[in-house]
């Protein structure tokens, strides 16, 4: 059985089941890929979808980056245990969205080399990426009134555990993403600026009126008991707070960090290549002018380090794990107390 039929231009990319009808189906999206070793060879990608009665459409995606794991693992247990009977309204669950990036464990898909989270609005006759993004943007896009694309750091970033969405322009949807973003229920609450927004899946939501609401549950290419723990209570108080999940209460209280990043200097990055010592631990605070970092050019023994200072007040909300870093990376991020 197909998917049923929604507003937006047609997709190569096919669903097994009719995504977004009464009941709870299970299956895949199939995304053509010819190649070498299959010549008629497909990717296949599960998608769950759970509706009864009338209520919101809710979109969940996980594994954007295919070494991200919160998300994966939050969404693959909501699969398991949302029922029909349980909502009112619909639940579509993508926890792999980038299934050939989470297969191989890499933030970009070794099919093509590209980035889920800056290929949107995507391509019909593109790459696999562009492909799944399409048919992300023209098929289920239109059925979803709230999406929640949940991240964490991957291999090269760790963030103090945070939700988060962009400040935006339309007043009367950032007061309805804020709602969201404080019933999740994590941590730290981000309203982040960019320093490249174009292709985002945030972008295409926020872009037709939507609300869209993303996440960074921590990094360094694994997860944590706790990391977890906030993914699946998020999950289940933002269906609480759009009253799709029926007869349950939001668990877990308002953030206790409220943050923003306002200006591109929050992002530190690295003009020098060597060993990253980190100098404060994450989520300390900050002022300007005090080191947060520095870097020592190992194959230059007698150079003293490259030391990099905090550009703002705020907390390091985020940091670089991997030992070495090059020119180009970001170091930290450090992100100021936004006032409501």
């Amino acid at each position: 059985m197909g998917g049923i039929v929604v507003p937006g231009e047609s997709s190569r990319v096919s669903a097994s089941i009719p995504v977004g009808a009464p009941g709870k189906h299970q299956g895949y999206l199939t995304v053509p890929h010819s190649r070498n070793d299959s010549a008629w060879g497909s990717i296949q990608i599960p998608i769950t979808s759970i509706a009864n009665g009338e209520g919101p459409t809710l979109l969940f995606t996980g594994g954007s980056h295919g070494d991200e794991y919160e998300g994966q693992i939050a969404l693959l247990k909501a699969a398991r245990w949302l029922q029909p009977e349980m909502i009112q309204g619909r639940v579509i669950l993508l926890p792999s969205l980038n299934h050939p990036a989470v297969l191989s464990a890499s933030r970009l898909s070794p099919i093509d080399g590209l980035n889920m989270n800056r290929a949107f609005p995507g391509r019909r006759s593109g790459t696999p990426t562009e492909m799944i993004a399409h048919y992300v943007y023209h098929q289920l896009l239109p059925l979803a009134d709230v999406v929640v694309d949940l991240h964490s750091g991957g291999k090269t970033l760790e963030f103090v555990p945070s939700v988060i969405m962009h400040d935006l322009p339309d007043r009367e949807l950032h007061a309805k993403t804020l709602a969201a973003l404080q019933a999740f229920g994590a941590p730290a609450a981000a309203i982040l600026t960019e320093l490249d927004s174009e292709g985002m899946l945030d972008t295409a939501v926020e872009s037709l009126g939507k609300i869209f609401i993303s996440t960074e549950l921590g990094g360094a290419g694994m997860t944590t008991a706790t990391t977890v723990r906030i993914a699946e209570q998020g999950v289940r108080n933002l269906l609480t707070h759009f009253g799709v999940l029926r007869d349950d209460e939001v668990a877990s209280s308002q953030p206790g960090l409220t943050l923003h990043t306002p200006e591109a200097g929050c992002f530190l990055v690295s003009h020098d290549a060597g060993i990253l010592e980190m100098l404060v631990e994450l989520g300390d605070r900050v002022v300007p002018g005090q080191p947060v970092c520095q870097i020592h050019h190992f194959q230059e023994h007698d150079r003293e380090p490259a030391v990099y200072e905090a550009t703002a007040s705020g907390i390091l909300w985020c940091r670089h794990v991997p030992g070495l870093i090059g020119r180009g990376d970001c170091m930290a991020v450090i992100a100021c107390d936004y006032e409501l």
